[in-house]
């Protein structure tokens, strides 16, 4: 497209009046004065308005030049016949010289334009987050939460402020780059901070100068952060994810066409072992204080001891089913009677309950293959029973103020359980009965460990715990060492039998009457 081309001007006004000479002034043929300009006729707009894109500030007319040759080549992308969006590049143009920013890139505006994107859009990243996250309906509450977090913490304070269209591998990686930067910040902050709570709670408070460190320390302490966590690897790769899923979204919206989130490299999100509590690893821990492993599974003989324990307490039945049958939390909180069948032994996980904030909300397991049959063996069955015969003597004393909500495990007034009170009172009672520690969900851990050796079928425990990947239910099976030992003398048996029988056939070959059979040669009598 013509109709334009590059002259120099000044600034330069007429004498008495406040009229610039712009290209006419005198002084312009001396080498320096004025600046390059460029001018380049625009598409009409609808109403047949006729527009013109100017430029000014270049230091020589090959630099001016050179701009409006690159102006013209992003007006001929659009084809000929493509009016819309030959005025869009147009708009595109004269916003980046209304904001003082750079002509876009042939490879950019070309990319847009196929792909059908809005070329004078200027949303931010932090703007399109926020639409992003109120658009996703069918979240689950935690979810919400999860990825609002995540929004407002991390990707909002880093690269909110960047134009949505404009956001790169760089600045995204840059971003995480500060997180990890900001992680050693918290380490060597939490460190102070411990030193003088410490060197506080070590200080008595008797004597004059006691009291004056004690003061001290205290307005110390005070003006240093509060204890904060770390951002860890995991954390990184949901930020990662988050980022990614709602980039995906924008090029679902046309909004962007490429997702500079895919292409940021994390380091890789390890999944730790299952590790059981062996006599040594329990000796190791009462002797140090240290636990092996963040992942830590009970032997059958330490969960009976547990189950001992605390025969007595109000929820042994859902200690009892948790360790059997290897439910969630929040499933063995949501389980309601109706969707339990204890003549058939079976029961039907359909909804699990979940702590947004403060509130307690239920919904449907963590995917479809959370929406399962489970069978109960008969003891836990036996223990159901029991249970729900004392929930109805609970039920009775209450009178009218006991809340009917269904459900089989519940508070005393028949109200909803707490879900993380349930793993309060679960660290409680190990640590009173001084069983080596496992956190809550490692129950689940056993159960699947348990499944895998007494049936040698990860598919088995796959179905039981619900899982809907295998490779899921592979880091859930911490062996134990009778079923190590099993194995080994099985494959060592295989090893066995077939020496002996190699060593069989050699001995009836060997037998004297066979051996001279075999060696006669023919044609020679005795």
């Amino acid at each position: 497209m013509k109709g334009g081309g590059v002259n120099r001007r000044c600034a330069c006004r007429r004498p008495g009046t406040d009229v610039q000479y712009g290209k006419s002034c005198p002084k312009l043929t001396r080498r320096g004065h004025g600046t390059w300009h460029l001018r380049q006729e625009l598409p009409e707009t609808e109403d047949g308005t006729r527009r013109s894109l100017r430029k000014p500030g270049f230091t020589s007319a090959t630099k001016a030049q050179n701009e409006l040759d690159h102006v013209r080549v992003l007006l001929a992308i659009p084809d000929e016949d493509d009016t819309p969006g030959r005025r869009a590049v147009a708009e595109l143009l004269l916003a980046a010289v209304k904001d003082k920013e750079p002509f876009p890139t042939i490879e950019e505006v070309t990319r847009r334009v196929r792909a059908g994107v809005a070329l004078t859009e200027r949303i931010t990243v932090g703007q399109w987050l926020e639409q992003w996250i109120e658009g996703r309906r069918g979240l689950r509450p935690g979810s919400a939460l999860r990825y609002a977090s995540i929004i407002r913490v991390h990707l909002v304070p880093a690269i909110g402020h960047i134009r949505l269209d404009r956001l790169t591998i760089a600045d995204i990686a840059a971003m995480f780059d500060a997180i990890r930067d900001g992680n050693n910040e918290i380490v060597e902050s939490n460190i102070l901070r411990r030193a003088a709570v410490d060197r506080l709670a070590a200080t008595p408070w008797k004597g004059a100068d006691n009291r004056a460190l004690r003061r001290n320390l205290k307005l110390q302490i005070e003006a240093m952060p509060e204890f904060r966590r770390t951002t860890g690897n995991t954390s990184l790769h949901r930020i990662k994810a988050t980022l990614r899923a709602a980039l995906n979204a924008a090029i679902a919206a046309q909004k962007i066409t490429f997702n500079p989130a895919s292409h940021v490299e994390l380091d890789p999100e390890e999944q730790p072992p299952a590790l059981l509590w062996t006599p040594e690893r329990v000796a190791a821990w009462r002797r140090t204080g240290v636990v092996p492993g963040r992942v830590m599974v009970w032997t059958p003989e330490q969960t009976q001891e547990f189950l001992d324990h605390v025969a007595d307490h109000r929820l042994y039945a859902l200690w009892h089913l948790v360790a059997h049958r290897g439910l969630r939390r929040g499933e063995a909180c949501g389980q309601r009677w109706q969707d339990t069948d204890l003549d058939a032994r079976t029961l039907t996980i359909s909804i699990q309950l979940t702590e947004v904030g403060w509130k307690i909300v239920a919904s449907s397991p963590k995917s479809k293959a959370g929406e399962r049959p489970v069978v109960l063996d008969k003891a836990t069955n036996k223990v159901l029973k029991a249970h729900r015969k004392r929930q109805r003597a609970e039920a009775e004393a209450f009178g009218d103020s006991w809340h009917d909500t269904g459900m089989i495990f519940t508070r005393e007034d028949g109200s909803w359980l707490q879900p993380s009170s349930i793993t309060k009172e679960f660290q409680r009672l190990v640590a009173l009965y001084d069983l080596p520690p496992i956190n809550m969900h490692g129950n689940r851990h056993g159960t699947g460990s348990r499944t895998v050796d007494q049936t040698g079928n990860l598919r088995t425990a796959q179905l039981l715990l619900g899982h809907a990947h295998v490779n899921t239910t592979t880091r859930y099976a911490a062996g134990t060492d009778e079923a190590a030992r099993a194995a080994a003398e099985l494959t060592a048996g295989l090893i066995r039998n077939g020496t002996k029988r190699k060593k069989d056939r050699q001995d009836k070959q060997s037998r004297p009457g066979r051996q001279g059979k075999r060696n006669r040669p023919k044609g020679h009598g005795d």
